[in-house]
């Protein structure tokens, strides 16, 4: 049995996981999908103090107090700053990180800087609420941003999304066991729009390891794919 840490991405929760948590279930794994702090149900608990470094603390938290081992770290989106930040202060209990259409920064780097152009675009339809800067703010057809395009889906994730903190987005990255970091065997599941978009070595290279899937589909691909999602990650488990 493997132990899977699902690590949603921007504007997300949790919940964006259920389809895939529940076929992983189902084939006798152990999984968790933590909510970062801000988000989704803990939408309640935004604020100045919410940064990358707060969201590595959540699940660096869940690993410790789940006593989690061994675990395969999957970060979608945003979320691939949060897991690299969480190998690098938790390695010992990592087992492979796996990057879900995420940004695979470098020490020193914001998601501004790894994905500007995107994040960049999100900022003018942002709000001020409480002295919090917040950008990604849901609507009904904010999904689309995301790449999906079932109404049923449209309509689910209308009722979940949540403002993100562009604090997040432009806070630095900060390795300190990047030695020890660089040891979990990396894994990457993207989309093949993004493919082109990518640094082209480390896509090769992760190709011709055999730890890249690409998936024709939108962004969230845990929602418009996620028979494929789970496939992949129940292969990378067996790596």
């Amino acid at each position: 049995m493997a132990t899977f840490v699902l690590v949603h991405g921007g504007g997300h929760g949790g919940w964006c996981y259920q389809p895939v948590t529940r076929l992983l279930r189902r084939a006798g794994h152990e999984v968790h999908a933590p909510t970062l702090t801000g988000l989704g149900e803990r939408a309640h608990l935004v604020g100045p103090h919410v940064d990358l470094d707060l969201h590595i603390e959540d699940v660096v938290a869940v690993l410790h107090y789940e006593d989690l081992r061994d675990v395969v770290l999957v970060g979608h989106s945003y979320g691939g700053m949060v897991i690299t930040g969480v190998a690098d202060r938790s390695s010992e209990r990592i087992g492979k990180l796996v990057y879900l259409d995420a940004a695979n920064p470098r020490n020193g780097q914001s998601l501004l800087d790894v994905a500007g152009p995107m994040i960049e675009m999100t900022r003018p339809a942002g709000k001020v609420v409480d002295g919090v800067e917040l950008v990604l703010l849901p609507s009904p057809e904010a999904g689309m941003f995301y790449g999906v395009t079932d109404p049923e889906d449209l309509a689910w994730m209308a009722d979940r999304l949540t403002p993100h903190p562009w604090r997040c987005f432009e806070h630095k990255l900060v390795l300190r066991h990047e030695v020890e970091y660089a040891r979990i065997p990396q894994f990457h599941i993207v989309c093949t729009s993004t493919l082109a978009t990518r640094d082209r070595q480390l896509m090769g290279d992760a190709r011709a390891a055999g730890r890249l899937w690409d998936v024709d589909t939108g962004h969230d691909l845990m929602i418009t794919e996620p028979g494929r999602v789970a496939d992949a990650l129940l292969e990378v488990a067996a790596a």
